[in-house]
């Protein structure tokens, strides 16, 4: 089991890495024209599936990349490809396929919590390889217990990030909230090949 010292080292890097404040935009753009019941009904199911995906990289990571054969860089690339699409959608106006409206049904909303917003997002291969590198740091049920509430208390902030976002958006008037969009998918995009770049660097290191 590490020092207090070091599991705080170990929260700082995996929030900069998961960076919940800093997608704020990006989740007003997806939970556009959601009532303030499916809001919250995302963040729940966002920040418990962000808790569920790196709880189950500290548990399980290695060992299932292992047993599939994937490697944790074209985890990237699959995620920047799928980041890639979305932004189009962003880009070209096609809210119906990000946001679902109150027609919708409970598995279609939750799916966008899940992805894009958990992941690739928030738990992406960054957050998600980092979990399983500090997995590595220290061994025995009270490491493994006190990295668990870490990425608990992670989860949370992603929580009151979701809350905080409404807030937000209630301040954007609608001209100003279709322009604020297009620029979160150029934003988006630009995240995605980013991605995209970093997972065939990995993948081809002769590209680097």
């Amino acid at each position: 089991m590490l020092d207090f010292t070091e599991y705080t080292k170990i929260f700082i890097s995996l929030f900069a890495i998961i960076d919940p404040f800093g997608i704020i935009p990006i989740i007003i753009a997806f939970t556009a024209g959601m009532s303030a019941q499916r809001r919250e009904r995302v963040g729940r199911v966002a920040s418990l599936s962000v808790f569920g995906i790196l709880l189950a990289a500290l548990l399980l990571g290695e060992a299932i990349l292992e047993f599939f054969g994937i490697s944790i860089n074209s985890f990237r690339t699959a995620g920047g490809i799928l980041l890639l699409l979305m932004s189009i959608n962003m880009l070209i106006g096609d809210k119906p396929s990000m946001a679902p409206n109150e027609s919708s049904d409970g598995d279609a909303t939750a799916s966008v919590a899940i992805v894009p917003l958990s992941t690739p997002l928030l738990a992406g291969p960054g957050a998600i390889s980092t979990v399983i590198l500090d997995a590595h740091k220290g061994t025995g049920a009270g490491h493994y217990g006190v990295m668990a509430l870490v990425l608990m208390l992670l989860s949370l902030i992603v929580w009151i990030t979701f809350l905080v976002a409404p807030w937000i958006s209630q301040r954007l008037g609608k001209i100003a909230s279709t322009i604020f969009t297009r620029l979160m998918g150029l934003l988006l995009a630009a995240i995605a090949v980013e991605f995209i770049a970093g997972g065939l660097r990995g993948l081809f290191p002769a590209l680097g």
